[in-house]
């Protein structure tokens, strides 16, 4: 008795050359859809333009660019910024934006915040959670309602 051999096939070995194609077809046009892509909202845009505002008066702070606090803000929210601040060698300031709150046309940016301010030899670290208060188009800091991270450091 002669011994006969088994040949293994893959699965798509045995189908005919006509289903391959097809299948193959199918399996293109699936893949190769267009994905839908959501509108952003008008909240998150407003959301993303006051987080961009908040970092470019932080990072005028450090430089001390009175122009571009200015730029970013109302006369009332340039004065509390400019008449808060206080005399520093350096400064490292970071903000983490927490949460924002809308009112109509006002905007309410919660930052938690924490910096060390050198003056000679002496160094402060304070920290604290900000509320600052945008109005307008494009939106521009009217007011620090609470924790302004502008008035550091204190001196005993």
């Amino acid at each position: 008795m002669k011994k006969q051999g088994l040949r293994q096939r893959g699965i798509l070995m045995g189908l005919p050359a006509s289903l391959l194609c097809v299948l193959l077809v199918v399996i293109i046009a699936a893949c190769g859809g267009k994905k839908e892509v959501k509108p952003v909202s008008q909240e998150s845009r407003i959301s993303q333009e006051a987080f961009s505002v908040v970092e470019q008066l932080r990072i005028a702070y450090l430089k001390r660019d009175f122009t571009v606090i200015a730029d970013y803000s109302t006369t009332e929210g340039y004065r509390e910024i400019v008449d808060s601040l206080k005399y520093f060698d350096s400064v490292d300031l970071t903000f983490t934006p927490r949460w924002v709150e809308m009112e109509k046309s006002k905007v309410y940016v919660n930052v938690s915040w924490q910096g060390s301010w050198k003056v000679g030899k002496d160094t402060s670290r304070e920290r604290g959670m900000a509320i600052f208060l945008f109005e307008g188009t494009p939106l521009k800091l009217a007011k620090i309602v609470r924790g302004n991270p502008f008035k550091y450091p204190e001196r005993p």
